[in-house]
């Protein structure tokens, strides 16, 4: 297996030649918090929404950490793509800080009230996003809270214009799911007659207030003070379920990450969490390390490797997976070398092996494009991959009446709603080198994008890079149903050939959304590194970092 540890990744989204790192002590400490404060290489940013993006650079330029950037980013999505990042979910990230050489996992996924009441018209999960945040900021920050709130509260006051992203995800929205009046006023035009497009000018001025006083008072208001008494009124006038008790008890968890080893004294970390996802994501890159061919492997030949190990794993999952999204069996078991020794055996590189006949195999379930992603790594070698999620597209479809904040929905069956996260992170513990981080979205397919580009990113050739990665087509297969998925365009070789191995194949559309930032040469590093940072040309996001 070959990890490209020296190839130089060049783009106008990439950093190639980086000064020396200067140490905090020959810095002017009383600059710090201004842009500029950092000279030479800052880091780099990478997520579903261009101007969260900006708000993050320019918070690493200030002089702030990884952490400081993801909770400046998380406050700016909460504006500029409250589709699949309001106040009012949750999320998972990997958090990686070089400085006390840690890796864990920050859950802070939205949580399920303790009692529903049988009035409740829709259920509201309890939100997940502020005291996660607050937490990161806690343990990893530097710079000060009301700095990095303070960006989306000034967007949300003073209006922006809607990215591309945001409008894509109205096209995606059933009808019914926008049919709520407040909804309607905040996000739609012409008295309710369509919702915003493209370049609309939209202003949140209920939500700017509610950021305002987080900024001000911090995220305990928003759990334990005034704000919280305001929230649950709101979704109590509006049907929903959310009590005083939910959220004063709501707390983020630190945990470890499941380890996959590498090479060269590397591990692909991934969140220990709720969910299929990750275990998931873990257990294909388990079966490519072990089948050891990709690097060789022709274009038919990766996507029928590709193809073999979503399907197995996919399968596989209904020994473990439980109905509430749970698992049955410690995770740490199911991506040990003895299970993915049995996952990927009697692999054929010319011939498919069909999975749907392993026994207690749930039914394949639906993609949820509800969902978003970012990762930042700053200079001295932390990083932090992050997705967000509202379980749906806008949640439960409704928004806490005077603070603009668009409530996330119960999580689904079989872990609906964190099955369309996942993340990764590759970094050399002995060595407390950062490398790679990738995060996927974009329904139950997620984990197959996700490793998907990392194997080409990884363990491509040399020639090979992370734009080629991330552009290249993706197949999955769902493991119960046995059809393997390939994007439209796929070639009409690797198409011929994959039908010729036995495979049952169907066109789909995009395959899961991935954004990725690649250090080729690691970080930190006492002279020069390659790194470059890339967001999915399947989306509408943005990649930047500046030297």
């Amino acid at each position: 297996m070959f990890l490209v540890l020296t190839l130089a990744a060049c783009s106008v989204n990439s950093l190639d030649t980086l000064n020396p790192f200067k140490s905090d002590n020959e810095e002017d400490e009383s600059q710090r918090g201004i842009i500029g404060f950092v000279k030479g290489f800052i880091g780099g940013v990478v997520a579903d929404e261009p101007r969260a993006v900006l708000i993050g650079r320019d918070i690493l330029s200030a002089g702030g950490t990884a952490a400081d950037a993801a909770v400046a980013m998380s406050f700016a999505l909460a504006v500029t793509l409250p589709s699949s990042a309001s106040l009012g979910g949750g999320g998972v990230c990997v958090v990686r800080d070089a400085r006390t050489k840690v890796t864990e996992t920050l859950d802070f996924l939205p949580g399920i009230p303790k009692t529903v009441p049988a009035m409740a018209v829709q259920p509201t999960a309890v939100p997940g996003n502020v005291r996660g945040f607050a937490a990161l900021h806690a343990k990893y920050g530097k710079l000060r809270w009301a700095q990095l709130v303070s960006p989306a509260e000034k967007l949300a006051r003073f209006g922006i214009q809607v990215s591309r992203a945001f409008a894509s995800d109205f096209k995606r929205t059933p009808t019914a799911t926008l049919a709520e009046p407040e909804i309607q006023n905040i996000f739609f035009r012409n008295q309710g007659s369509r919702p915003i497009r493209e370049g609309d000018f939209l202003k949140q001025l209920d939500l700017s207030g509610v950021l305002g006083r987080l900024r001000a008072r911090g995220a305990g208001d928003f759990y334990n003070g005034p704000l919280a008494r305001q929230l649950v009124a709101a979704i109590t006038r509006g049907g929903g379920s959310l009590t005083l008790a939910d959220l004063r008890s709501y707390v983020p968890r630190w945990r470890p990450t499941l380890k996959i080893p590498y090479i060269k004294n590397t591990e692909i970390h991934v969140p220990m969490t709720s969910g299929p996802s990750n275990v998931l994501v873990a257990q294909m890159m388990g079966m490519l390390i072990e089948n050891g061919d990709w690097e060789d492997s022709s274009p038919a030949e990766r996507a029928h490797l590709m193809a073999e190990v979503t399907g197995r794993a996919f399968a596989y999952r209904g020994r473990w997976l439980r109905k509430d999204g749970s698992s049955a069996v410690d995770p740490r078991r199911l991506v040990s070398e003895d299970s993915i020794r049995q996952l990927i055996a009697g692999f054929k590189p010319d011939r498919h092996l069909a999975q749907g006949n392993v026994n207690s195999a749930p039914a394949e379930i639906p993609g949820n494009p509800a969902g978003t992603g970012f990762v930042v790594a700053d200079r001295k070698g932390s990083a932090i991959a992050c997705a967000l999620s509202l379980n749906n597209l806008f949640g439960d479809g409704r928004v806490a009446k005077g603070m603009g904040i668009v409530l996330a929905a119960l999580p689904g069956s079989m872990g609906r709603g964190p099955d369309s996260l996942a993340v990764m992170m590759l970094i050399s513990e002995l060595h407390n080198v950062f490398y790679y981080a990738a995060v996927a979205s974009g329904g139950s397919v997620a984990p197959s994008a996700l490793v998907a580009v990392t194997a080409s990113t990884l363990m491509g050739r040399i020639e090979e890079n992370l734009e080629k990665a991330l552009a290249a087509k993706r197949v999955h297969n769902g493991g119960v149903l046995d059809l393997t998925y390939y994007e439209q365009g796929l070639d009409a070789a690797t198409i011929d050939n994959l039908t010729k191995w036995g495979h049952r194949l169907s066109p789909a559309p995009a395959i899961g959304l991935v954004n990725a930032v690649f250090c080729s040469t690691g970080i930190p590093v006492k002279e020069e590194a390659s790194c470059s940072m890339r967001n999915d040309p399947r989306g509408f996001g943005l990649a930047s970092g500046a030297e």
